[in-house]
């Protein structure tokens, strides 16, 4: 497998809902090298700050060590924005995907089914049954 693009929504689940970590963590086991973009990081970090909870935003900044950190250039904002257009979908929706097209990605992981569905086949509900 080659580089995978994951979801904001997929690094919640691993840092603070255990019904959905083990199956998301089985799910990474697969031989492959995973990603997430300076968006990811500041959508998981939001709540912990709100909260004051330094323990959990001291979790997800050792969780996004373990990743590799994708660049979203001006490049990407532009590719997001014919995204939206054609596709309806939220711009930080738009964003992710167009940082994985960007970044040739073999896939997106995420629990979005219209993320799945706007991405023609790059991106994957891995949570779908």
């Amino acid at each position: 497998m080659g580089l995978i693009y994951v979801d904001s929504c997929l690094v919640i689940y691993l840092a603070e809902d255990r019904s959905r970590q083990e199956r998301i963590a089985r799910a990474m086991e697969a031989e492959a090298t995973f990603a997430l973009s300076p968006l990811v990081k500041l959508e998981c970090l939001v709540s912990p700050l709100k909260l004051g909870d330094l323990a959990l935003e001291r979790f997800y900044l050792d969780l996004f060590a373990r990743f590799i950190t994708l660049e979203m250039s001006e490049t990407v904002y532009l590719q997001s924005a014919r995204l939206r257009a054609q596709f309806g979908l939220r711009t930080p929706d738009a964003l992710h995907l167009a940082c994985a097209l960007h970044h040739r990605c073999e896939s997106l992981w995420t629990n979005d089914n219209r993320l799945e569905r706007a991405s023609l086949g790059l991106a994957r509900n891995v949570l779908k049954s």
